[in-house]
């Protein structure tokens, strides 16, 4: 069971970790670059975290509690537009403050069947936005688009370093995609 994170230096290290296993997957992160990421010897992460499955595990967590937590904020809304665009802007938040969270969080849909408990981070995904991608193609494939262009715009948002001005029109660009365009 992965342990929770203290706040500031662990979660720095869990967000730059989950970036790393986001884009190389598990078996091609080695904990010298996990180290290097987050500016510290392989002793002093290793200090913050036992192994390199502990941290994979931890991330894993985390990126799963931010998805329950949107989730939860979003579950009294019924299904629909509403309910979708709320989804999207507290990801994009998310996303904005803890990229590589969220990175991770969407690697079920870049990498499927890489971790036995994708199955899970599906099925909230799913639940957040109310379909079941068997019977609602299109709509899945809209959903889809919407949240890879919050990732890479969020992305490129954190790298050039004014989310406040990027956010307005990622949440736009994101609403076209799910065919909410706004007034």
């Amino acid at each position: 069971m992965p342990r929770q994170p203290r706040t500031g230096v662990d979660e720095r290290i869990l967000d730059a970790a989950a970036a790393l296993f986001a884009r190389h997957g598990f078996e091609q992160t080695s904990v010298k670059a996990l180290a290097d990421a987050v500016g510290l010897s392989k002793a002093g992460l290793l200090h913050h975290f036992p192994s390199k499955e502990a941290l994979f595990e931890a991330a894993w967590e985390q990126s799963r509690v931010i998805c329950r937590h949107v989730l939860e904020l979003v579950s009294d809304l019924p299904a629909g537009p509403a309910r979708e665009r709320r989804s999207v802007e507290l990801l994009t938040d998310y996303a904005l403050d803890r990229p590589g969270m969220v990175s991770l969080l969407f690697r079920s849909m870049t990498a499927p069947g890489e971790d036995p408990q994708q199955a899970q981070d599906e099925l909230l995904l799913n639940e957040m936005f109310v379909i079941d991608p068997a019977t609602e193609l299109p709509r899945a494939i809209r959903i889809v688009g919407a949240l890879s262009a919050m990732a890479v715009l969020t992305l490129l948002a954190n790298q050039e370093g004014d989310k406040t001005l990027w956010r307005p029109l990622i949440l736009a660009t994101c609403y076209d995609a799910l065919g909410h365009r706004e007034a």
